[in-house]
């Protein structure tokens, strides 16, 4: 079996990795750093899972920037390439997933193309009209960006968006190259495998700005909010898992994938799941009062990543309370080792941590580890668990 996979990110390097265990796969990608890592078995991302795979085992994988000829002979597909959210149209810009789809249709019209990429409700069916292709299915993508290779050996589920001889083959193949082999696995409609993305995703989003309120509530009263949150989570059905206070839900899929949801309900009565878009910057706005309540003239940004293993700060909620600070004029520096460049955003990078340290008169710091425990009275976290 030949699998071709567009896009070496989370999402497609782990596909890859997972599928080349037992199938030939060709990854495409137009990063030649990141094409010429994989050749060479390293991981051009925070992954350690992936890390160990592309060192250690025996895969059948090669990585090119040449697409045409990796797609002729292919038997799937995988498009998993960037589909960022335009802000002036209100919608995902899809235009990377065309541009894939269009190539393989060209030279191969046999190959079943399998989206990765998030895409808003009704994508499938109108680039299959657009193309005059009845190629193309989605099967959406559940994982963690540095646990990204650990989620597709160990799946929560396998979803795919057509019931059909090819779409079941699609998911065997998964499970082929899975550790876990007890697998939930549904079949779907497209259009109602692209709502469970989105919706799965604004989920996550809601219960991240449920407990986010609750910690604001708290702040704003003098209470304890550790202690409201461990009492609340005693009912089982509201249960202690993913309820860490933070800066708001930030990264590559949670913002996007809530405004998408949003625009897809245009002509559909609702109130949630604008409160949950509205909520996000609330939360910000919040936070950064009280860092300012505070006075000081120095922040420390202390590392722009989102979670522990994850070297990707994309739209990190962390980012929005560094502009609000900037707009009322103090001045914020940045201790994040994966910058290579003097500066974020005008805003300096010390990545001594001890001049770092020294430097700030006030650290902001979304998760906290032991390399800042040391200057505990400068920190301002909302980190109550110390976990994601």
């Amino acid at each position: 079996m030949k699998i071709v996979v567009a896009g070496l990110g989370y999402v497609g390097l782990s596909n890859a990795v997972l599928l080349s265990q037992h199938n030939t796969v060709v990854a495409v990608d137009v990063d030649a750093r990141r094409v010429d890592m994989v050749n060479a078995g390293t991981c051009p991302i925070e992954d350690v899972d992936l890390e160990e795979y592309l060192a250690t085992k025996d895969l059948d994988l090669v990585a090119t920037t040449e697409a045409q000829p990796a797609f002729e002979g292919a038997d799937y597909v995988i498009v998993a390439t960037p589909t960022n959210y335009d802000e002036k149209s209100n919608y995902f810009d899809t235009s990377t997933v065309e541009d894939v789809i269009a190539q393989v249709v060209a030279v191969n019209t046999r190959a079943t193309i399998v989206v990765k990429s998030t895409i808003p409700v009704g994508f499938v069916d109108s680039i299959r009209a657009e193309m005059d292709t009845e190629q193309v299915i989605f099967s959406p993508e559940f994982l963690r960006e540095g646990r990204a290779l650990y989620d597709n050996l160990y799946p929560s589920r396998i979803i795919v968006g057509e019931d059909s001889e090819r779409a079941r083959l699609f998911a065997e193949l998964l499970l082929q190259g899975a550790v876990k082999k007890d697998v939930e696995v549904k079949f779907t409609g497209p259009t109602e495998a692209e709502a469970i993305k989105l919706f799965a995703n604004t989920y996550l989003a809601m219960r991240v700005a449920f407990f986010n309120e609750l910690d604001s509530y708290a702040m704003a009263g003098g209470m304890n909010a550790r202690e409201i949150i461990e009492g609340i989570g005693l009912d089982p059905r509201i249960g202690s898992h993913y309820n860490n206070p933070s800066f708001g839900y930030g990264g590559y899929c949670l913002p996007k994938d809530t405004k998408q949801l949003l625009a897809n309900y245009s002509h559909v009565p609702q109130n949630l799941i604008r409160a949950i878009v509205e909520a996000n910057r609330t939360r910000k706005d919040f936070l950064s009062d009280q860092i300012l309540m505070r006075g000081p003239k120095v922040v420390g940004i202390y590392r722009l990543v989102m979670k522990a293993g994850s070297d990707n700060f994309r739209q990190s909620s962390i980012q929005g309370i560094m502009k609000r600070l900037k707009a009322k004029g103090v001045e914020v520096i940045v201790y994040e080792p994966v910058l290579t460049e003097p500066d974020f955003f005008r805003s300096r990078v010390v990545n001594d941590l001890a001049a770092f340290k020294q430097q700030a008169d006030l650290i902001v710091a979304n998760r906290v580890t032991d390399d800042i425990a040391d200057v505990a009275e400068k920190i301002f976290t909302r980190d109550l668990f110390g976990a994601d």
